[in-house]
């Protein structure tokens, strides 16, 4: 369990914020849309209150699991500059009260959504949260650098989700949805971690340019952004899509696999130098973005 603040001074009293903060709202508003992309696709449909029920239930077990993954890393963020301030390694909350709130909005979120919704949706939430909390968290990341592409399945679950929130199933479309999330993650955070590689170095987080260095990590990007471009695109040959999202799957992803290229052929080895990696890194998320609403779109017009 993370050390509390050092020192014997009382804690300062939290504020709400850092609630807020320890449920990583950037990483919940991913998966937020992704989930109501799946539901919005899924044949049939819920009653509107039980929709936003079963979206809100999502979001609130994403924030759980972010709030395990502060939990679990805070001597660890403690050791990062681009994450000491966040409320645990800074001292602002015990370590017992950020615990005991992932536990509650843990099994709030899959009791609400098994009400609401079904259990099967109930069941890949908390598998989702498991996940990202323990085989992730607690086992992959601080062991192997391939940690990314195993721990990326945690965030491809809110697409399923959603889906499953309708439907009480799963079928092709949602399995390609998590493989697309897949697929992206290793290229978005590997862009990402190219350029704070001296933060995951001083902390001894094996993460891929840290152990395999900038050329091994960039031939991995390349090769995740072409497997993601199939993926992406396979909806439509598959019949599961119609033009609209096949077209702007196949600009997005020759989008992506440019940029991915430029990262390739790129030798830089400073990380404060890297624009390659920041253009991939921001362009990853609108991708994302984008690729979703074009399916939702797609199967708003069929």
């Amino acid at each position: 369990m993370p050390a509390a603040a050092p020192g014997h001074a009382p804690l300062p009293a939290a504020d709400w914020l850092d609630y807020l903060a320890l449920l990583k709202p950037r990483v919940m508003s991913l998966a937020v849309f992704s989930a109501l992309c799946g539901l919005l696709c899924a044949p049939g449909a819920l009653h509107p209150a039980l929709a936003a029920t079963a979206i809100l239930a999502i979001a609130v077990g994403a924030g759980a699991a972010g709030a395990f993954n502060q939990w679990i890393e805070a001597d660890l963020d403690r050791q990062m500059s681009r994450t000491a301030s966040r409320p645990l390694p800074a001292g602002r909350l015990p370590p017992d009260a950020a615990l005991a709130f992932a536990l509650i909005l843990a099994v709030g979120s899959v009791t609400v959504l098994a009400l609401s919704t079904n259990s099967v949706a109930a069941g890949l939430l908390a598998v989702a949260i498991l996940f990202y909390a323990v085989v992730y968290t607690s086992w992959l990341k601080p062991r192997t650098p391939q940690n990314i592409v195993i721990g990326g399945a945690a965030g491809a679950f809110p697409p399923v989700i959603g889906w499953a929130a309708v439907t009480g199933d799963i079928s092709l479309l949602p399995l390609l949805l998590f493989a697309i999330i897949l697929l992206w993650t290793p290229p978005h955070f590997w862009s990402l971690a190219l350029f704070v590689a001296p933060d995951y170095a001083r902390a001894g987080v094996p993460m891929l340019p840290v152990t395999h260095g900038p050329t091994a990590t960039r031939r991995q990007i390349l090769l995740y952004s072409i497997l993601l471009a199939v993926a992406a695109i396979a909806p439509w040959p598959l019949g599961l899509a119609g033009p609209v999202y096949g077209l702007a799957g196949a600009a997005l992803s020759l989008g992506f696999v440019w940029l991915a290229v430029a990262v390739f052929r790129s030798e830089t080895r400073d990380p404060r130098a890297m624009a390659e990696e920041r253009r991939l890194f921001r362009f990853s998320i609108l991708y994302l973005f984008l690729l979703f609403s074009a399916l939702v779109a797609d199967r708003a017009l069929a």
